[in-house]
């Protein structure tokens, strides 16, 4: 069996905890920001973890991590 490639723009996007979570980014934080309450932006820089019904998806597209 050939080694399985790694999806590399889910590589740059999300990262495994030690536990074997997965870490993701917040989206809506790139543009637009004018309008968008400091404290919205301030929660918008926490990272968070990928949700339970889309974990065994991204886990696909990471194959060794």
């Amino acid at each position: 069996m050939p080694k399985m490639k790694t999806h590399r723009g889910a590589a740059k996007r999300f990262k495994v905890t030690a536990t074997g979570k997965i870490k993701r980014a917040k989206a809506f934080k790139s543009h637009i920001l004018e309008k968008k309450t400091a404290k919205r932006k301030r929660g918008l820089r926490q990272g968070t973890l990928v949700s339970a019904g889309d974990r065994e998806k991204v886990a696909r597209l990471l194959p060794y991590a």
